[in-house]
């Protein structure tokens, strides 16, 4: 027996020995692998056979092209990347920059995850970092709100507004020259006419015919957005266009199935719940709504939580005389259903109603939330201009929020119709209330997390659910059918009086994730659930 214990007893003594020489792992990297868990890799593929070997090489090319957005929408977010990665030594806090596309956490309302760093600039990198609010507002500069300036100094201090096509010269002529040689490539007519103008507009700043060109490219299967598109990244005054490019496929089954909808749009916006004036403007019917297979992100749409839908042109203008096109990507759109909204539900939703979360309903709120972009109002009713003018940095949250609210309004109003008659709009509603946790999980910190703290709140000040005490939500179908109407209402109103001082009340006041939200999303997030995706693609993932 004794020598059963001394020998246990130095069993026990190597053991400890052991524990204390094993390596153990630094806080920053369980840090890095827990916030890289926040995202669950999906591969972007899709049968590509039935393209002919000239779009395949066109593919191909515009990879390419794609790639020289990626790098400039680096320099937009945060500057030299080369520069950022040397300064990582940790390699899962460097994936997790390449991400965030920087050393801030977009799903943590842009703090720094590497040590050294402040919060992310609101101006990201548009403007000089020690540039005021005051300072620009007084500078003389009739180009200083484009979307197509850097605003940087001269070396006496004073600001200078450079256009995109000198300060990325060497980029956009490179991007330029492939997609003129893609161009060559192209059989059909509006693809090759759109590659051509787009690549002149990357050389002269004037990106309106080029929008004009896309909106004509009907019939082709292949679809590149490319270029200075959104303005999300700038949260000092929402004027900078970000770079960006999507590689899509066209699905022709799907796309079929959305034709009708495109000439019911001026019937819908005339029944807009709001006085006439605030929906006046009739939206152009010379568009297309699409279903596609994306294959390749890049630049601002490839940043922290990614893109499945897409309403553009964002020229009002545009808008006005031919509408805007609309596309889903259903394939990165079935993986955030399949893989983190079906899981939330079960979390979160009365067991009652989960029957009522379907695909379908996810891909119509979704279709009708980019419609919704193209409609109500674009221009001030009182000669505030622009709407996006009038409400400056608050006009995304806001703009969301009605194409939340307005997409859902919309679908009831198809299946009051008759035009919708798969499965029954309950579905869209609770699919629709269940995706707010969904998407509300990304912080309440961009124009999409903004956005879901205004809906919420309202729905919550009107009845639009039941909080229950096993911690369900249960949706009241009347009460928020309603909501939805006067929501729709006060947003259209806003924008059309382009009253800023109303616009900065309501989102400074409710744009907040409440105490209870933020337990409920805990809830979610202890179980380990992916919050979005991060993608595998490129050549070799599509067999290129």
């Amino acid at each position: 027996m004794k020598k059963t214990i001394q020998l246990a007893l130095a069993a026990m003594i190597v053991f400890m020995s052991f524990q204390s020489c094993a390596p153990q792992q630094d806080p920053l990297t369980k840090d890095m692998k827990e916030r890289l868990a926040n995202f669950e890799e999906v591969t972007l593929t899709t049968d590509l056979s039935w393209l002919s070997e000239n779009e395949r090489e066109i593919i191909r090319i515009l990879m390419q092209a794609a790639d020289i957005m990626d790098e400039i929408f680096w320099m937009q977010s945060y500057g030299d990347k080369n520069e950022l990665f040397d300064r990582i030594d940790n390699e899962y806090a460097r994936e997790y920059a390449k991400i965030h596309y920087g050393p801030w956490d977009r799903l943590d309302a842009n703090r720094a995850f590497v040590p050294g760093y402040d919060d992310k600039p609101l101006g990201a990198n548009f403007y000089p970092r020690d540039m005021t609010r005051e300072e620009f507002e007084a500078w003389d500069e009739p180009t200083k709100s484009s979307l197509y300036t850097l605003i940087r100094r001269y070396e006496d201090g004073s600001l200078v507004a450079i256009p995109y096509s000198e300060a990325y010269q060497k980029q956009h002529e490179e991007a330029a020259r492939l997609m003129r040689k893609a161009a060559e490539l192209a059989e059909d007519p509006g693809l090759k006419n759109y590659l051509e103008v787009r690549a002149e507009a990357l050389l002269t700043d004037d990106y309106q015919p080029s929008d004009f060109a896309w909106m004509a490219m009907k019939e082709s299967n292949i679809d590149f957005i490319v270029g200075p598109i959104e303005n999300y990244e700038d949260r000092l005054f929402g004027f900078k266009a970000a770079h960006e490019a999507f590689i899509l496929v066209k699905d022709l089954e799907w796309s079929a199935q959305l034709e009708k909808f495109n000439a019911m749009l001026p019937q819908l916006q005339a029944a807009l719940p709001v006085e006439a004036k605030y929906k006046a403007e009739e939206p152009g019917t010379d568009a297309d709504m699409n279903v596609y297979y994306a294959i390749y992100y890049a630049g601002d749409c490839n940043a922290g939580t990614k893109t499945i839908a897409i309403n553009l042109p964002n020229d009002p203008h545009i808008h006005l005389t031919v509408g805007s096109r609309k596309l889903q990507l259903k394939n990165s759109m079935k993986a955030k259903f399949d893989k983190i909204l079906v899981p939330i539900t079960d979390i979160l939703i009365d067991e009652s109603q989960r029957k009522y979360i379907t695909f379908d309903a996810f891909f119509e709120n979704t279709t009708f939330h980019e419609v919704a972009h193209g409609m109500g109002v674009k221009n001030t009713i009182n000669d505030r201009g622009p709407v996006r003018e009038a409400l400056r940095e608050y006009y995304s949250a806001i703009e969301e929020a009605k194409a939340d609210i307005m997409g859902l309004y919309l679908v009831t109003k198809l299946y009051e119709m008759g035009e919708i008659t798969s499965g029954e709009v309950m579905n869209n509603y609770v699919t629709f209330f269940a995706g707010i946790f969904r998407s509300s999980r990304f912080g309440a910190s961009s124009a999409h997390g903004r956005a879901n703290m205004l809906n919420m709140k309202y729905f919550a000040d009107n009845g639009a659910f039941v909080y229950q005490e096993d911690g369900t939500y249960m949706v009241n179908f009347d009460e928020m059918k309603s909501a939805v109407e006067s929501l729709l209402g006060k947003i259209l109103i806003i924008q059309g009086d382009g009253d800023y001082e109303a616009a900065r009340t309501w989102v400074e006041t409710d744009g907040v994730m409440t105490d209870q939200l933020r337990g409920d999303l805990d809830r979610v997030n202890a179980t380990g659930l992916p919050i979005d995706i991060v993608f595998k693609q490129g050549k070799d993932v599509l067999g290129l």
